[in-house]
């Protein structure tokens, strides 16, 4: 296999008939849509591709995917690293209809043309990998959001507080007592 930056175009009949692979690796700021889900550009995504037939003569595309990435804590709203690993095997298909008779173990991957974009694969592969919400460890957070906090009026939970209604039941003593 091949380690190389990945091509933006790659006929995958040819490909599946050489048997080829390819590796490489990208930025996620390379990525424009997987990069909008992101908190930064920091990260490296590792991609191996294999193209192959199978035994029902169908072209196939074989992606190992890993992905070290920053998303942001939906609890604390801090930066924090992510994994991201994914394997997939992709049958390509040029029709809804052909990608309808796919067996279970094979994802589709319709296209309008003999070729694809490799990084277009690898782009939609991690987007569906990306948990839809990240969050740090409960103390991670904890301590976080603690810096947040006010920290007198935490310690002071203890003491009793004046309740807004105290005025009126001052109010309701002294018509009490006039009557």
């Amino acid at each position: 296999m091949l380690t190389e930056p990945l091509p933006t175009a790659l006929d995958v009949r040819k490909a599946a008939v050489r048997e080829a692979g390819i590796r490489g690796v990208l930025n996620p700021a390379e990525l424009q849509r997987f990069r909008s889900l992101l908190a930064g550009d920091d990260g490296a995504i590792q991609v191996a591709m294999r193209f192959s037939r199978d035994e029902e003569d169908r072209y196939v595309i074989h992606l190992d995917i890993e992905a070290d990435v920053v998303v942001t804590c939906q609890r604390c709203l801090e930066s924090m690293p992510e994994h991201l690993s994914c394997e997939n095997t992709l049958a390509v298909v040029w029709s809804d209809r052909q990608a309808a008779a796919l067996p279970r173990h094979l994802d589709p991957l319709i296209l309008a043309e003999q070729s694809c974009n490799p990084r277009d694969v690898v782009e939609d592969e991690l987007i569906l990998a990306l948990r839809p919400f990240s969050y740090h460890d409960n103390d991670a957070c904890r301590e976080r959001l603690a810096a947040y906090s006010d920290g007198p009026a935490a310690e002071g939970a203890g003491e009793q507080k004046s309740n807004p209604f105290d005025v009126l039941a001052s109010l309701k003593r002294d018509t009490d007592h006039q009557e």
